[in-house]
């Protein structure tokens, strides 16, 4: 165990379980365009949410007139923020948090401005809409120069962060766009804070931020180095997917499977809004990496399945067995409580989130598995929008959705199940395994909220880990878990 706030970022790293190793090599995924070859990475670019094969796909299909790609591109077009008159706002600081001029809304809506008119000149061919686009992107990194706030800074780092890559991605090559400064900005004000926030937790306890609190600096991470040829800080995101100490590490995030295949989503019990989150940030997570030649769809025996299972059952108000647990809260040297739930919260099953149609595609089409609740509820949800389609707060516009006109795909010629790559071409990680982390599920209703949950810096950065109500276990790092395999009941 590490007590020094003086400890390197490799050190900490490795104290909580993530060895940093250098990758083998990152393959260009089936379907990209031809790879970048600057920086110290080489990326297939469009290579994030969107290849290129997936790209033409889009514009061919709605050429085509088919369904349900039309009724896709039909709530694009919808959306006010899909139009090429779009004017952006860009801000020298952006805050978000309580206590601060939060102004991160302007950010957001712009954000989903340029993703939005970015995809729509992919499938419609205009430039108006790239040029609106580049005309967003342009402004922000000519104007921004921090994101500030109370803790809720690494959220905005990380939800924003991966979305501005995304929407930066989709137009990298157009006329005007200004990729190097872009690219600095990126990594300076986003994806620095959101490395920075999965090594220290704010200096918090491990287990004190949620599990979709890592999940959007994770997508941050991962999106960021893609999109600035970053082949080390590409590596610490995937390896920290499946060996990271934090909530959003996959075997933390989904910590019980059961006999039946339910995976039980860790902030089941929190409340619906915040798993509905969580499981669309992780199925960003693993299509970006996908596209890159990551297979972490099938990771762990294709675990995030079961979760997303899981968490699709529930939100259709169906029953899904639950294994209390307590997590641990605080702020390292400071404040420190805990919270033990043991049930899964109540569901409305008419909330939604688009988020369903990518996580379908991949297991039904592209390895031609079976999802029967992610496939209902993906159905049931359809056609998916976007930003600006489910409300005007934050959350409304936390994924970038359209996924029935992005990601609804003809079945795979030939699969492979649970084996499949993400192309013949992929070369192997060197990324190891992860250490086993088999643990009991956190979930319901929160008991008691503890003081001091927008953490200072208050001391050392050591790792300290949630504890579920079986038996503790050691793990290397000196992260302690208690452990408890379930079989199957409610």
């Amino acid at each position: 165990m590490h007590t020094t706030r003086q400890i390197s970022r490799r050190s900490m790293l490795k104290a909580s379980g993530v060895a940093v190793g250098a990758a083998a090599g990152i393959a260009a995924a089936r379907g990209t365009a031809t790879a970048a070859g600057t920086g110290s990475g080489s990326f297939a670019h469009p290579g994030l949410l969107h290849t290129r094969t997936d790209l033409d796909r889009m514009a061919a299909k709605v050429k085509a007139g088919a369904a349900p790609y039309t009724a896709g591109f039909a709530r694009l077009t919808a959306n006010r923020h899909a139009q090429s008159g779009w004017q952006p706002r860009p801000q020298a600081v952006v805050y978000r948090g309580a206590g601060t001029p939060q102004n991160y809304t302007v950010l957001y809506n712009d954000i989903h401005a340029a993703y939005q008119n970015a995809l729509r000149f992919h499938v419609t061919g205009e430039s108006a809409y790239a040029d609106t686009a580049v005309a967003i992107l342009n402004a922000w990194s000519s104007t921004l120069t921090a994101v500030n706030g109370s803790a809720d800074r690494f959220l905005a780092a990380g939800l924003y962060g991966y979305q501005f890559a995304n929407a930066a991605e989709l137009v990298r090559d157009h006329a005007g766009f200004e990729l190097a400064r872009f690219q600095e900005m990126l990594s300076k004000l986003f994806g620095v804070a959101s490395d920075d926030f999965l090594v220290r937790h704010n200096n918090a306890v491990v287990s004190n931020y949620w599990t979709n609190w890592d999940l959007a600096n994770m997508a941050c991470v991962l999106a960021t180095g893609v999109f600035c040829d970053d082949r080390a800080q590409v590596t610490r995101a995937v390896d920290y997917f499946k060996n990271g100490a934090g909530l959003g590490a996959i075997r933390n995030a989904i910590p019980v499977v059961y006999d039946d295949g339910l995976g039980e989503w860790l902030e089941a019990g929190r409340d619906q809004g915040h798993a509905l989150l969580g499981v669309g940030l992780m199925g960003t997570f693993c299509e970006m990496a996908w596209n890159q030649g990551f297979d972490l769809y099938g990771y762990d025996d294709s675990r995030f399945l079961k979760g997303a299972q899981y968490v699709a059952k529930w939100s259709m108000g169906g029953q899904v067995p639950f294994t209390a647990s307590t997590r641990r809260k605080g702020a390292i040297g400071g404040w420190s409580g805990s919270e033990t739930v043991t049930a899964a919260a109540a569901v409305d099953p008419a909330m939604t989130r688009p988020i369903w149609a990518m996580i379908a595609n991949h297991y039904t089409k592209r390895r031609g598995m079976s999802a029967t609740y992610v496939t209902q509820i993906a159905a049931k949800t359809a056609p998916e929008g976007g930003g600006g389609d489910y409300g005007p707060n934050s959350g409304g516009f936390d994924q970038l959705g359209f996924g029935t006109l992005a990601f609804t795909r003809d079945r795979a010629t030939s699969t492979t199940g649970s084996s499949a790559s993400p192309s013949p071409a992929a070369a192997p990680s060197a990324l190891g395994s992860a250490a086993p982390l088999a643990s009991a599920s956190a979930s319901a209703s929160a008991a008691g909220k503890g003081k001091g949950d927008d953490l200072a810096a208050t001391g050392a950065g050591e790792i300290v880990g949630w504890t579920t109500t079986a038996a503790v276990a050691t793990l290397a790092g000196g992260l302690l878990l208690l452990r408890k395999r379930a079989r199957g009941g409610q």
